[in-house]
């Protein structure tokens, strides 16, 4: 006899027959119910199910229909479904038999991006029947998170007078999104420094994030500086965030302290005053200095380099102080020169030095007397050298043209008088200082009467004619080429020497234009003179 089974057979008929031994026989029918126990869990059958969900889906969204199957009956066949441990789905039944999985809240990729769902069927047997179903679901990823940098601000240090192009530091900033979505880019925010763009300070690497500066900084000229990085993802549309980055200067020694006091010119113009009577730790004057540096860059100690007399004067190590070390005694020369030199803690350190011009007297007179070598300051003493070269050069110029103008002038009269005399004879002229008017005719009617000069191999070196009735008379033709004519007694006149003669010329001269030429050797008078319009008469 087989085992029963409620879900195949739930009862049985069965024709029984009793017979005795004298062969009587009877028939009946035996009806057997079968019982059902609860001996099937559900059957779970998946009608449609999603591998793969979108993180923004909205919840309720249905992810899975099943049909559950109990053959049991009664209550070993009512079947309940759940879910193990899962706070974002639910399961719920729409009919009988039938259940579908939903989304009960929103998913987030970046906290979970795949999910095993178990659903658990169970029936109200005693004991109770289940079965369940694993569902594995992958959440998809949508651009829903932008770049987080690793620190909500930077702070990042590099030294001055460093080389264009240094990697200064990195920034960081990472998205929890997938793929594309977290593929991250860095940018460089507009904004300008000191009135300048930033990018002419800094850039930033797109792909790494690194900061390059693009020149060399200066501590002295700026110290720090702020910029802003955005960083920016790959999605659609890209999600960006940003940060704040601090660039610090740090400060090297580059810069010698500067003296403020005492002032250092061309010549050194400051002279201290200490009166003989000063008396130890006299208090001189003091050395200022500053250095532009910072930090141990800009410690300054003074020391002093060379004296005129080492044993009368000291510095002070840190505040510059030059005091008398004893007394001033009669014997102390008045300038007293000192060299201090100003020292930073840099390393390594630099330096600078100043010269000051002491005085040991008690009046100012005795001051100057010594003090001979003070120059005047460098920028008179420079225009004043201007000055004296212009005036020199002015002086030089006018020299010179005062000669060129000299030996032409020479120059033109001897070529003048190259024109005017032919005899090799030497003739003085002599200029009356009278003359008379006459008849003529022309511009100047004039009768001139002359002193006669001959050279010095005529009999007497002096003549003179000067009755201006004389028959004797010479007259010169304007149109004549030649040697003036004697019209009468012209032997008379030159053989006697103190005879008078009267010369009457026609011409437009003037006295000082006329010369009168004696050849005593061919006893006849030339007379020559150069007219105004540039032609000579004779």
């Amino acid at each position: 006899m087989g085992k029963l089974d409620f879900e195949r057979f739930r009862h049985y008929e069965i024709d029984v027959q009793a017979s005795d031994e004298g062969g009587n026989s009877d028939v009946c029918k035996v009806i057997i119910e079968v019982l059902d126990t609860n001996d099937n869990p559900p059957a779970i059958n998946i009608m449609s199910t999603s591998s793969s969900i979108s993180e923004d889906v909205k919840p309720g969204t249905v992810l899975t229909m099943m049909n559950i199957q109990d053959p049991d009956s009664n209550e070993n066949g009512k079947v309940h479904c759940a879910l193990d441990k899962n706070i974002n789905f639910a399961i719920t039944s729409t009919s009988n038999n039938f259940f579908t999985l939903v989304t009960d809240s929103e998913l987030d990729r970046e906290r979970a991006s795949e999910y095993n769902i178990t659903v658990t069927c169970s029936d109200e047997g005693v004991p109770s029947l289940s079965s369940s179903v694993t569902l594995t679901l992958q959440i998809s990823d949508v651009n829903d998170n932008a770049p987080v940098f690793e620190r909500s601000s930077y702070e990042a240090y590099i030294v001055e007078n460093n080389t264009p192009g240094l990697s200064i530091f990195t920034v960081k900033a990472r998205d929890a999104d997938w793929n594309q979505n977290a593929r991250v880019s860095y940018i460089l925010e507009d904004s300008s420094v000191n009135g300048v763009p930033v990018s002419s300070y800094v850039s930033v690497s797109a792909d790494s994030g690194v900061i390059h500066a693009e020149r060399s900084f200066d501590y002295e000229q700026i110290k720090d500086f702020h910029f802003r990085v955005k960083a920016q993802d790959g999605g659609s549309p890209p999600l960006s965030s940003n940060v704040t980055v601090k660039i610090l200067i740090q400060d090297q020694n580059d810069n010698p302290p500067q003296v403020l006091y005492p002032v250092q010119t061309g010549g050194s113009l400051v002279a201290e005053m200490v009166p003989r009577s000063a008396d130890v730790g006299y208090l001189v004057t003091k050395v200022v200095a500053v250095d532009v540096d910072s930090g141990q860059n800009a410690w300054l100690s003074y020391k002093l380099q060379k004296a005129t007399d080492r044993a009368l004067f000291e510095v002070g190590l840190q505040n510059g102080e030059i005091r008398t070390i004893r007394q001033v005694t009669d014997k102390d020369a008045v300038k007293q020169r000192l060299t201090v030199i100003v020292e930073d803690n840099g390393k390594p350190s630099r330096s600078a030095t100043v010269i000051v011009n002491v005085a040991v007297a008690d009046s100012f007179p005795e001051v100057l007397s010594e003090f001979t070598d003070f120059t005047h300051d460098k920028e008179y003493n420079g225009n004043l050298t201007f000055y004296l070269v212009l005036a020199l050069a002015v002086v030089s110029f006018l020299f010179i043209t005062c000669l060129v103008v000299i030996i032409s002038v020479k120059i033109y009269r001897w070529r003048q008088s190259r024109i005017l005399y032919h005899s090799n004879l030497p003739v003085i002229p002599y200029y009356p200082p009278r003359y008379s008017d006459t008849l003529g005719t022309g511009t100047l009617q004039h009768v001139y009467n002359y002193e006669v000069c001959r050279t010095t191999d005529s009999r007497k070196s002096d003549r003179k004619f000067g009755r201006a009735g004389s028959q004797n008379v010479l007259i010169m033709d304007p149109s004549s080429t030649g040697t003036m004519q004697r019209t009468k007694n012209e032997k008379s006149i030159l053989d006697e020497p103190d005879s008078p003669l009267e010369v009457r010329i026609f011409s437009p001269l003037v006295m000082s234009e006329s010369y009168v030429n004696f050849f005593s050797s061919r006893r006849q008078l030339n007379f020559s003179t150069p007219d105004r319009g540039g032609q000579t008469l004779l």
